[in-house]
């Protein structure tokens, strides 16, 4: 198996040329921070990351954390020696506030380091993920005594923590949960309940769990109306800041799954006793709208979860199919045998992986600093920012997700037999991707809630201007010598986009079976082009770079060609799914569901 490479070339291509970092920068909010900063931030994390994580991301799916009789949960030594070097560089703080600990610096930036770190080590990656999120839920709901208690050390990466919405009878309708909290008197709350699928929901990494619970208070209101959040923590903390006695909360068992075995993943019980002691977070029956403040930050992780492992998977493949001999390819000479690279279907299965993987890329950093742009922006410009966050977000956690589980599969496909045996690590990559086309609801639930919700906002004005800015970038891209089929190809599929938006608008409003039924479909279809738009927008930014004199050692010119491969291979993709948006519901329930099995 290859080693890890951080790719800080194309990061600082798409931070540049897609993110417009020095005009981010100029934002009061990040003042003192300039790019050499970032990079030099990007620099020392990817050594690290590949020096101290990537090597020990096998040891971590052999080992996997171990669930002890008592409720605690250990994880392997090499993981605790990792955890110990993160917390002392206080790498988890770099994007929050300087008022908290925090370095200060942008979410892209941020969305930059956490690449990398699912590239080198995903399950261990799973935790500070989820400790980010949970600040940002407190920061944006939290009492300011909460905010006092808990955020320096959740920032330091001192404590850590978690989200908690699915139980057993739940599932992913989070309105039909039944974790109760009763009230105290002094201000505090009881919780009792059971949670399943808690990411790192207990371990012995940090000293502190800081758990983010959903429950219902009494005489609440049924559906998601009648819950509420409240901090739980692990451990109790004293008036003087210092830990106190342990709370009621303990870990029944940990998930036994097909991969990232190092992330414990908990069945957790709340109150099996007293009762948990929590405090609540924003107001009483406003939980979900508090929670998804860590959910929609966490969808855009998961999204970057499928990057950093499509990465990773692709720096494997290339490096194996340069090195392994097989064959002789068209014009090699007789009696030898060429590097599989060489041959055309090897090179198609590369090329689409990494077209895929430098779209991802440009949708992930553009959707988190469009979101840093809607915190700190001028006002004028936070409202747009926001809207086209709230479209986006669905389309950076689907379509990312859905293309790691292809991007993993081709490159154990370059792998060939080498590459279905766990000793080359490839496995490991397309084990550990497909939870992220589950969490943090599924893509089929992010359709829904584009179709349903996003839509339509502004009657679909926010997808009409977004669309009318791809556009913009088609038709800069038909003035340029050498991008005409890359500009023609993009048109064609904004067409189509616009066609399939224009019939669910219409369609999706009188029957609402047509929205849900077209949802995946369309979904795929606006994150295809979207990435090729995207990828339009580099094109022209190496076109100028070249045509302004840069010294070019092939990285530009692959932008153009990427874009253009993209465009002409994996467009057309749009065209399909328009089928299947348009085609209704009536199929779907045309025959009787004991039907779809009459064997």
């Amino acid at each position: 198996m290859s080693d890890y490479k951080a790719p800080l070339r194309d990061m600082a291509f798409v931070l540049e040329h897609l993110c417009d970092i020095d005009d981010l920068l100029e934002l009061s909010r990040f003042d003192g921070i300039d790019r050499d900063a970032v990079m030099g931030v990007l620099e020392e994390f990817g050594r690290f990351m590949s020096e101290v994580a990537a090597p020990i991301n096998a040891l971590g799916d052999e080992v996997g954390a171990i669930h002890h009789p008592d409720g605690r949960v250990v994880m392997p030594e090499e993981f605790q020696a990792l955890y110990q070097q993160y917390l002392a560089a206080g790498w988890g703080a770099v994007p929050f506030d300087p008022a908290y600990g925090g370095g200060g610096f942008p979410w892209v930036v941020n969305m930059a380091m956490h690449e990398m770190m699912n590239s080198a080590n995903m399950a261990f990656a799973m935790g500070p993920l989820l400790t980010q999120g949970a600040i940002d839920a407190l920061v944006h709901h939290g009492s300011e005594t909460l905010k006092e208690i808990y955020l320096a050390k959740m920032v330091s990466g001192e404590w850590s923590g978690t989200m908690n919405l699915t139980e057993p009878d739940a599932g992913s309708d989070v309105g039909a949960l039944r974790s109760k909290a009763e009230p105290v008197g002094d201000g505090s709350w009881r919780v009792s309940g059971t949670k399943i699928y808690i990411s790192f929901g207990e371990h012995d990494l940090t000293e502190n769990i800081v758990h983010l619970v959903l429950a219902r208070t009494p005489d609440s209101p049924p559906g998601t109306k009648g819950i509420s959040l409240f901090l739980v923590p692990k451990v109790m903390v004293n008036d003087d800041g210092s830990l106190g006695e342990p709370n009621d909360v303990t870990c029944v068992s940990i998930e036994h799954k097909m991969g990232i075995k190092a992330s414990p993943t908990c069945v957790l019980s709340f109150g099996e006793n007293d009762g948990a002691i929590g405090w609540l977070v924003g107001e009483e029956h406003q939980g979900m709208r508090a929670m998804f403040t860590m959910m929609n930050n966490a969808r855009l992780a998961v999204g970057n979860e499928g990057l950093g492992l499509s990465e990773v998977s692709q720096q494997a493949a290339v490096s194996y199919a340069q090195e392994r001999l097989q064959g002789r390819a068209p014009g090699a000479e007789k009696g030898t045998k060429s590097p599989i690279v060489d041959h055309a279907d090897v090179r198609r299965m590369l090329m689409t992986n990494k077209a895929r993987i430098e779209a991802m890329r440009a949708l992930v950093y553009y959707e988190a600093a469009v979101l840093d742009r809607s915190n700190y922006g001028p006002e004028p410009e936070r409202e747009a920012s926001h809207e086209l966050a709230e479209l986006l977000t669905p389309i950076a956690k689907a379509w990312c997700t859905d293309m790691v589980n292809e991007v993993t599969g081709t490159t154990i496909q370059v792998h060939g037999g080498m590459g279905f045996v766990e000793e080359t690590g490839v496995a490991q990559y397309y084990r550990d991707a497909k939870i992220t086309s589950i969490y943090e609801g599924t893509n089929g639930i992010q359709a829904m809630d584009l179709v349903g919700r996003k839509l339509p906002m502004r009657a679909g004005g926010v997808m009409t201007d977004f669309i009318a800015s791809m556009r913009g970038t088609a038709t800069e891209a038909a003035a340029v010598e050498g991008l005409a089929s890359t500009s023609e190809a993009l048109a064609a599929s904004l067409d189509t986009l616009e066609t399939a938006t224009n019939w669910l608008l219409e369609n999706g409003l009188t029957d609402i079976n047509n929205a849900l039924a077209a949802a995946t479909s369309f979904q795929r279809l606006f994150g295809v082009v979207t990435a090729g738009a995207l990828l339009c927008r580099s094109a022209l930014a190496a076109h100028g770079l070249l045509a302004g004199g840069a010294a070019d050692d092939g990285f530009l010119a692959a932008k153009i060609v990427t874009a253009r491969f993209f465009a002409e291979q994996l467009l057309p993709e749009a065209d399909l799914m328009l089928a299947q948006v348009t085609a209704g519901p009536d199929d779907l329930y045309a025959i009787a569901s004991d039907a779809l099995w009459m064997g």
